[in-house]
């Protein structure tokens, strides 16, 4: 097993932060140019935050796929294949000239954009070493929050300067070069044990990780917090695009600044969690969410970039515990069972803009507001029962 610390320990945990950096840019790249997509297409909120929905919709449907996939056929080539395909379809949209093409391209990336996060943890799961894996999820989910951020950075200021055909050609060059280092760093699978690829095998190893509670509940408390969590940036831009704030696609990239909090809190969250525990992590993070959420009420522009530090900080802190929470409570199929958690999370950001639409229309920024604490209030709730059936050893759990 790879030990925390080694050279093989560093070769697969960067080349897996470079292939998340990779994935989650090329994901959240149409985010700060939403505004200038609806002016150009004439479009109304809701439907121009298709061209992100659409992409985390697919991304998350994908993971039923590649997950179960990648326990039969193997990790690493699974995860090249799937990375070309981001690449390629990066370009072709640098080509569209509707924004019906549009959609329709960003689903298939969204598709193809599912392979990596549905099979990295599984990967680690195999190779690492227990007190790695918690070491090393904290690292790699600290590159898809680095991605997170320059994928709008880049879609800020390329769209701003070149804009938005031009802004894909440029995802698609660094998507290449990124794909060329994961596959010169990533180390070959050394502990993985293949499983015949059989529907009914899939279906049952999915339905085993649904039954089980305590990989049940977190898959509920993921989904939900990143429900909230995502979507509340894609209503923000439009009070912040809007008088008297007026920002433009660069200012608006900026925001996604605030995403570095959430690089420190993944990175903290596995240390954290080996002496306090992983629910304790979550539960602390979610309380930090619904702070950080309540600050952005305020309609000072420095006191809203504050809330949203503190939000990014508490939101990955959560979800990097409930990542590896669940690679080491699941124990058999660890691909699926980590798949499944991704499907909540980005079927979690493709509906939320649904729930919070409504609150929008009611009240503006303080009925978003409102609509997430609701959720957030119960993501504490279902992690709190969670925490008190282990305590009064109702539940079993599998302890490192």
């Amino acid at each position: 097993m790879i030990e925390s610390g080694s050279a093989a320990f560093w070769r697969a945990t960067v080349a897996l932060c470079i292939g998340s950096f990779m994935i989650f840019s090329n994901v959240y790249v149409t985010q700060p140019i939403l505004p200038e997509l609806q002016r150009e297409f004439e479009l109304t909120t809701l439907e121009v935050s298709g061209s992100f929905t659409v992409t985390t919709l697919m991304l998350g449907l994908s993971l039923l796929l590649y997950g179960p996939l990648s326990d039969a056929l193997g990790r690493r080539r699974l995860m090249l294949l799937s990375m070309t395909g981001v690449c390629i379809c990066s370009l072709l949209l640098s080509q569209v000239e509707s924004f019906s093409t549009l959609v329709w391209l960003r689903g298939l990336q969204g598709f193809c954009l599912g392979g990596l996060p549905a099979i990295a943890i599984a990967y680690m799961g195999d190779e690492f070493s227990r007190k790695a894996l918690l070491v090393a999820v904290g690292l790699y989910i600290s590159g898809n929050t680095l991605g997170g951020i320059s994928g709008r950075l880049i879609g800020g200021f390329v769209g701003d300067w070149l804009g938005w055909a031009d802004l894909f050609l440029v995802m698609g060059i660094i998507s290449a070069l990124c794909l060329l280092l994961f596959w010169w760093l990533l180390p070959p699978s050394r502990h993985f044990r293949p499983q015949p690829l059989h529907p009914k095998t899939m279906l049952s190893q999915l339905r085993n990780h649904l039954s089980n509670p305590l990989l049940l509940l977190i898959y509920l408390v993921g989904g939900l917090n990143f429900f909230i969590f995502i979507n509340q940036y894609s209503y923000i831009i439009f009070v912040l695009a809007d008088a008297p704030y007026s920002l433009s696609p660069a200012w608006l990239g900026l925001l996604f600044l605030t995403y570095l909090t959430g690089t420190v809190g993944s990175a903290l969250s596995g240390k954290v969690a080996l002496r306090q525990g992983q629910l304790r992590c979550i539960i602390a993070g979610i309380l930090i969410l619904i702070g950080g959420s309540l600050l952005t009420l305020s309609g000072s522009l420095p006191v809203i970039v504050t809330g949203f530090f503190i939000n990014s900080f508490g939101f990955f802190f959560a979800h990097s515990s409930a990542s590896s929470w669940v690679s080491h409570q699941a124990t058999h199929a660890r691909a699926s069972a980590s798949s499944l958690y991704l499907v909540f999370y980005y079927l979690g950001a493709s509906i939320g803009g649904f729930y919070l639409d409504p609150f929008w229309q009611w009240r503006g920024w303080e009925g978003v507001v409102s609509g997430s604490v609701i959720v957030l209030l119960i993501t504490l709730s279902l992690t709190l029962a969670l925490s008190s059936l282990i305590a009064r050893g109702m539940i079993r759990t599998h302890s490192f």
